[in-house]
């Protein structure tokens, strides 16, 4: 078993034969990948060393008092968060070991094709058709949208239904798309932000390999529940320091600008900085439950708390800055590679977090799910659970 002492003896190992200040950033990445110290809880081989989960943050710490360099995880969250733990779980021997290194270094980007047009909210009722043909491999059409970091993602995380003739969460089944594959079309979709961080994908006759699904033919929703439970944890269970995220620069703009306090915002900043704390600190307790197995319900109240935090926070900004919280820094057409809350300012932050109660699941469904599997309340009444997908009303 892989203790602390241990951990601690082989990330000074690899310090002191990649010394963070004379060694290129990706070989510093590939040598860690390479030591087990990636994501230590994963199997050896694969960037792991099977030890508890709990003992990342030993690693972390000692990397970061270094000034080693990270993989930049904000820009391939959607790897990180959500491809990688549903391959580990379901994936091949094989995939594990194609994907998940390039995945981890950065190397590859992936983007998430779940959201359709139409199967937003209700994402069993997908479109996106998978036919198999004579050679085994499966032929893919339909429509996707909201598709964050489409437009730089090498690969794609894809759930498509294979069989219409089955009740809608049956019939699907889970696979990995090559983005530069013939037949997909990346459009990007404009926000209010002016940028165009999410794109909608057209899919047209895209041939994908049996190789690369997940799971079983008709079992993806139940691979889709592994992607969606670390999705709304990466989310809303990020790990911050006191202050990180968005009650940050409203802390800071207060304490630097005394002309702009009034009682009625102090009263309002005060909850919304305590509430933003027990938000932390219950994300760090989240983390601390996934030491035990895999995520559960509770992620989508953390997700819940982000979305609606980020909103309350942001306004409170505008409305403390005045006249100069109504000013935007830019209204440039631009695809940019990752959000960046912090970095911006509070014109950006107030239109941006608007999105935060949609991505990720909708407030209204992660309600829903925390009243049934948290709260254990009863269910909404479902008429369409046992019909055939194809025989649902359009």
């Amino acid at each position: 078993m892989t203790d602390t002492t241990e951990l601690l003896r082989l990330t000074r190992e690899l310090l002191a034969a990649h010394p963070p200040a004379t060694t290129e950033r990706q070989d510093f990445l590939r040598a860690r990948f390479d030591a087990g110290l990636a994501w230590v809880h994963y199997p050896p081989g694969l960037g792991g060393l099977g030890a508890p989960r709990s003992l990342q943050a030993v690693v972390d710490a000692e990397l970061q008092a270094a000034g080693a360099p990270d993989n930049d995880p904000r820009r391939i969250g959607i790897g990180l968060g959500m491809a990688a733990p549903t391959i580990l779980q379901y994936g091949t021997q094989e995939q594990k070991e194609r994907y998940l290194r390039p995945l981890w270094l950065g190397e590859e980007v992936w983007c998430q094709l779940f959201s359709e047009p139409g199967a937003g909210s209700d994402l069993a009722a997908l479109r996106t058709r998978a036919v198999r043909d004579e050679t085994g491999d499966w032929v893919v059409d339909g429509q996707k949208v909201w598709t964050s970091s489409a437009h730089v993602a090498r690969w794609a995380i894809l759930i498509a239904r294979t069989d219409p003739d089955v009740p809608k969460h049956q019939g699907i089944t889970y696979f990995i798309c090559d983005m530069t594959d013939p037949g997909v079309e990346v459009r990007p979709l404009r926000q209010i932000t002016g940028e165009a961080e999410f794109n909608e994908v057209f899919l047209t006759g895209v041939r994908v390999p049996d190789s690369r699904r997940l799971g079983e033919v008709g079992d993806g929703w139940r691979v889709a529940q592994t992607t969606l439970m670390n999705e709304r944890v990466s989310i809303g269970g990020m790990r911050l320091p006191r202050e990180g995220g968005m009650i940050g620069p409203v802390a800071r703009t207060w304490r630097e600008r005394p002309d702009l306090r009034t009682h009625e915002l102090h009263q309002r900043l005060l909850t919304l900085w305590v509430e933003a704390e027990v938000a932390r600190l219950t994300g760090e307790r989240l983390r601390q439950q996934l030491v035990a197995g895999q995520p559960g319900p509770e992620g989508s109240g953390a997700k819940l708390a982000f979305a609606r935090l980020n909103q309350e926070i942001s306004g409170l900004e505008v409305e403390l800055l005045a006249e100069e919280g109504l000013s935007y820094d830019d209204w440039t057409m631009r695809r940019p590679e990752l959000v960046d809350f912090t970095g911006r300012d509070a014109g950006y932050r107030y239109l941006r977090s608007k999105g935060n109660s949609i991505e990720g699941g909708t407030s209204e469904v992660l309600l829903n799910i925390v009243a049934e599997r948290v709260l254990g309340l009863p269910a909404e009444p479902r008429t369409d659970k046992d019909v055939a997908w194809k025989d649902l009303a359009r």
